[in-house]
């Protein structure tokens, strides 16, 4: 009988972190952080004089995503830098797996890879094909804002 009853309450606690993976991240609120961008040419967000056929210069970018909504693995938001307030519209889907998020702006696409409930590593990238011209890529970490 106690093989029994610990046989059941590992099955049980098997059972509860299984559903505890399931949960799909809440992504609602202010997310910010800085890096480091390569970049061809110039945008609002990484201004110059430079064009898609310069040589390309490191940035650094200080950028603010509010996830205004979300409806299960869907977000959606508004994105500025510390350089321009563009308020620009941007979608995510959240994977399966609830740590991988894939999405788009108005000339870019996200990967972003949910560290905790708090951190995330958000990499972006658009190219010259973009409203702007420029190319740019990067990869940096972004903590929701506590408020």
């Amino acid at each position: 009988m106690r093989y029994f009853v610990f046989a059941l309450m590992l099955l049980g606690t098997a059972a509860t972190a299984a559903r505890a993976q399931d949960a799909i991240p809440d992504l609602k609120g202010t997310w910010s952080g800085k890096g480091m961008a390569i970049v061809f040419g110039n945008n609002p967000h990484h201004p110059g004089s430079q064009t898609a056929t310069d040589p390309p210069r490191v940035h650094e970018i200080e950028a603010k995503y509010i996830v205004e909504g979300q409806e299960g693995r869907l977000a959606w938001g508004r994105s500025s830098s510390t350089l321009a307030d563009t308020k620009e519209p941007f979608a995510w889907a959240i994977t399966s797996d609830n740590k991988t998020i894939v999405g788009a702006d108005m000339d870019g696409y996200f990967r972003i890879t949910l560290v905790s409930p708090d951190r995330i590593e958000k990499c972006y990238t658009h190219n010259g094909t973009s409203p702007s011209g420029s190319i740019v890529a990067t990869c940096y970490m972004m903590d929701r804002v506590k408020q």
